[in-house]
């Protein structure tokens, strides 16, 4: 039996006969089956998908597409795999058939992400898919599937279940939790590669090498840990993570952005065919949305993608330890349960200000529903013999990451369209408006 070096897309590593280059100077090296992938049209359409989407409103250089992100996390699989072919615990648990479903779904782990897919899953509507689960059409039929029965030897439906299901046994959790998890492929790709194409230095900190070098199962032997040599530079990734969602992911203007984007899809979604739009290019997918909207929801999208920027302004802002009851009252509140506060705040607004605020013109910002998953992993320290949790032996992961990310760094706020924004913002009753509109849901 071939051992899991002999993949030849590992051995690629070593001795390149075609690559493809993407930023930071970082070549992939491409075997003549992973272009037949990339070359498919379903892959070719996520070149045509921004990776920030709506972030390019506030950081303009931010354009950069699932495309390339879908490379560089092929390419960290490459190096997590060849890292942990030599431990013998993964060596013994992971066949190279495994292994080859694992890039191939590394590769494809985008292939059902639609233009600005986050904000509207986060919605959590009946009628829109988990990008996960849309992937599938993608993976089961057409040039896809032929390529992976044909040239891989693969079942589509094994990159299925490893995508989308839960898996089951020690193998399959290993391979799932380099997929998805506190040290997976897909952050340690994204961190750096939107701090890069963002222009901020937050998330290029990263020791990647040697965060990669210190990879080993953990104490079950059913997912991913670190030795202690790769304590630092996990510690810089907590901390890399913390700072880009603060400072890029859940900017204040990113956030309003959204909030105007999630508004008007929540407006329009139902006289919408959502399978063909969620398979559009991002140009064609918004030409579609502005084509569907009318009245408030056209007005929304004309300040998100029409000649002149015209985004909502901030005029409140609560979190875990600013002003915490208004803040628990609204996080992770359902969105149609938000947005109809959000048209109660415009009523009572309407009144204190003495004139009509229309319901669009306020729009609520909160945590969603799902949380991010914890950063915690564990560390293997060899003299002892013994595994610890990351944030036992770390103030940093215990500050940052133990306790829960999101209410710190995912803020409650409350934004205005701009012509009765300055008012509303100064307006000494502020709170009291707020705390009214809550209570009239109750």
């Amino acid at each position: 039996m071939p051992s899991l070096r002999e993949i030849p897309e590992l051995a690629a590593l070593d001795s390149p006969r075609s690559l493809v280059r993407i930023p930071p100077e970082t070549d992939v090296p491409l075997t003549g089956r992973v272009r037949q992938l990339i070359d498919t049209s379903e892959f070719r359409r996520l070149a045509s998908v921004s990776q920030l989407g709506l972030v390019s409103l506030v950081y303009p250089a931010a354009l950069h597409t699932r495309f390339e992100h879908s490379l560089g996390v092929y390419r960290l699989a490459l190096l997590y795999l060849r890292q942990l072919s030599h431990d013998p615990r993964f060596a013994a648990a992971i066949r190279p058939a495994d292994a080859e479903v694992f890039l191939v779904a590394a590769l494809l782990h985008d292939l059902g992400h639609w233009p600005f897919c986050h904000p509207i899953e986060d919605l959590r509507l009946a009628s829109v898919p988990r990008h996960e689960l849309f992937a599938n059409s993608f993976l089961l039929e057409g040039e896809i599937a032929d390529t992976l029965r044909d040239d891989w030897g693969i079942n589509p439906r094994d990159v299925v279940a490893l995508l989308s299901e839960q898996p089951r046994d020690a193998r399959g959790k290993i391979l799932a939790s380099m997929l998805s998890g506190p040290i997976d492929i897909d952050k340690m790709d994204y961190l750096p590669r939107d701090s890069l194409h963002a222009g901020v230095p937050y998330g290029r900190n990263l020791d990647q090498s040697r965060l990669i070098n210190s990879l080993c199962l953990n104490e079950a032997g059913n997912g991913l840990a670190i030795t202690d040599k790769g304590k630092t530079a996990a510690e810089l990734a907590v901390f890399a993570r913390y700072v880009m969602f603060s400072e890029v992911y859940w900017h204040h203007a990113v956030r309003a952005a959204t909030a105007m984007l999630q508004r008007a899809f929540f407006l329009v979604h139902r006289e919408m065919d959502l399978d063909a739009l969620f398979r559009m290019a991002e140009q064609p997918f918004i030409a579609e949305l502005k084509r569907a909207a009318k009245g408030p929801a056209e007005e929304l999208l004309a300040g998100l993608f029409g000649h002149q920027r015209r985004l909502y302004k901030r005029v409140g802002q609560y979190s875990f330890f600013e002003q915490e009851s208004i803040y628990t009252r609204l996080a992770r509140q359902p969105y149609p349960w938000l947005a109809a506060c959000a048209e109660q705040f415009a009523l009572v607004a309407s009144t204190a200000l003495g004139r009509v605020v229309a319901p669009h013109e306020i729009l609520f910002d909160a945590p969603p529903v799902e949380r991010e998953v914890e950063f915690n992993v564990e560390v293997y320290f060899p003299k002892e013999r013994r595994y610890r949790m990351l944030g036992d032996v770390s103030p940093v992961v215990r500050t940052l990451a133990k306790e829960q990310f999101d209410d710190y760094v995912k803020r409650v706020r409350v934004f205005a369209h701009p012509r009765i924004a300055t008012e509303l913002r100064e307006h000494p009753r502020l709170s009291e408006i707020l705390v009214e509109a809550i209570d009239r849901m109750m």
